[in-house]
């Protein structure tokens, strides 16, 4: 079910409430009435198409291949540049595939380089390729250089959603109005045979992060917006309640996982509390922070979130009960350090076998990389979520062997964003967002109705125009 907000302030006569038209008051009752049965009229629209596997879901987590023009594009910051292109991106994909054999693939942005790249759809076509040949699906979100070269942002999104066995979308076609491209939910179904096998047991959560900020006055990169968490909070709560509903009604919330390209301004906040390695001195999220981790934590569904970015970053922490994740650099025609292997991340969410012998819900969430050396080296295991006990950190002792490069090096290179223009704050704190929970929309009904005039949604500190 779709619902519009209709807004109006064209009658000129007033009515004995709030003073607004009849029009407006009649549209903001709809909007009220809408707010009181959203919940009950939103239902999964179809069944999932992803299921469990011998009680096992397994992704792998592909950040920043960088692809270009394939042999002719050389790599960047490697021991050895003799014969070394994007073939070796390729390769590496085709190893993890091979060793791993993941349910899901899922690229999460700066897919394609898009300044190198001749051609984007060929590129596109040439980076995906591996997951395609190999038969297995596949999902991708957008990075800040996916939409550099021969297509719009939107025409990389929609050539993407379009290529085969991608599960990608363009959009939710729930959404009416919602910021970027590439915004989507996956389910995830029991397995078969098992009696949660109609019933999604992990949700999927893409979102687009952008490329960089479009408000004149602030500079850096681009943030998910008001529209996508909200989009976020109803999916959520759809999930939440079909899950819990009958028949074979569950007493928690599916977990779900979220996936988009650029990290929120919270990872920084997780100190020196994490496994793995941070390789650049400061976290390149946005200046702004638009409140989507507080939105995620309030939800309640997502365990974990996986960005890419910033190449040399590799860790994962838990911050509030969720756990902030880097995969680490993937491809070879991207920023590096000579001599810091390549990487990948896998998640292997494990069912619960129930008293019965047959598999239930999701008991346990766990991560590892791999690297691209000569044994394909598995580091850093994580549990990130355990039905019945602490989800917490390593769930091992295996040192990285990562750590040890950064130790006596220089500053390492950031990805570069844009100067702020002069008008900018040059503070370096960040803008915090007021997000408000969907069943608060009434109250932003009202927030339009009274501003309608000026364009903007007046909560504090955010800088979105509707």
């Amino acid at each position: 079910m779709n619902i519009k907000f209709v807004i109006s302030l064209e009658s000129k006569t007033k009515t004995e409430k709030m003073g607004l038209s009849k029009k407006s008051y009649l549209s903001f009752s709809l909007v009220l009435f809408s707010t009181i049965f959203v919940l009950e009229s939103v239902s999964p629209a179809t069944s999932p198409l992803l299921k469990f596997k011998n009680g096992e879901f397994k992704i792998l987590q592909v950040a920043d291949m960088h692809y270009a023009d394939g042999i002719t594009t050389p790599c960047e910051d490697v021991l050895e540049m003799k014969g070394c292109s994007d073939l070796n991106t390729t390769a590496f994909i085709n190893r993890m595939i091979k060793a791993e054999k993941p349910d899901l693939i899922v690229f999460t942005g700066d897919n394609i380089f898009g300044q190198d790249a001749t051609d984007a759809a060929k590129s596109l076509d040439a980076a995906f390729a591996p997951a395609i040949v190999a038969g297995i699906p596949w999902a991708a979100v957008l990075g800040n250089h996916d939409m550099e070269s021969t297509l719009t942002r939107e025409g990389v999104m929609k050539h993407i959603a379009g290529m085969q066995l991608t599960l990608s979308q363009l959009n939710p076609a729930s959404a009416d109005v919602i910021d970027g491209f590439g915004n989507y939910n996956l389910e995830v179904a029991g397995a078969e045979g098992s009696n949660l096998q109609n019933k999604t047991v992990l949700n999927l959560y893409f979102l687009d992060t952008g490329d960089y900020s479009t408000v004149p006055s602030i500079g850096g990169y681009g943030w998910i917006k008001a529209s996508q968490q909200f989009w976020y909070q109803k999916t959520s709560l759809m999930q939440q309640k079909a899950y819990m509903s009958k028949p074979e009604p569950q007493k928690a919330p599916a977990p779900g996982l979220a996936y988009f390209h650029i990290p929120l301004p919270e990872y920084e906040d997780l100190g020196s509390n994490f496994t793995g390695v941070k390789g650049e001195g400061l976290i390149s999220s946005p200046l702004v922070n638009s409140g989507f981790f507080t939105t995620l934590r309030d939800a309640g569904d997502v365990k974990a979130v996986f960005t890419g970015h910033d190449h040399l970053n590799d860790f994962c922490g838990e911050l509030s009960g969720i756990h902030l994740c880097y995969a680490g650099g993937f491809g070879y025609h991207a920023y590096g350090l000579k001599g810091w292997s390549r990487r990948a991340r896998v998640v292997s969410v494990s069912l619960e076998k129930t008293k019965t012998g047959k598999w239930g819900a999701v008991n346990t969430i766990r991560t590892w990389k791999r690297l691209d050396d000569e044994n394909l080296t598995t580091i850093d295991p994580q549990v990130l979520f355990a039905e019945f006990g602490p989800s917490s950190s390593s769930d091992s002792s295996t040192p990285s062997p990562n750590s040890s490069p950064f130790s006596n090096s220089s500053p390492l290179p950031l990805d570069p964003i844009p100067t702020p223009s002069p008008s900018s704050n040059s503070s370096p704190a960040r803008t915090n967002s007021f997000v408000l929970p969907l069943v608060a929309i009434t109250f932003l009904s009202l927030l339009f109705l009274l501003h309608a005039r000026s364009g903007f949604l007046l909560v504090p500190g955010s800088p979105y125009q509707l």
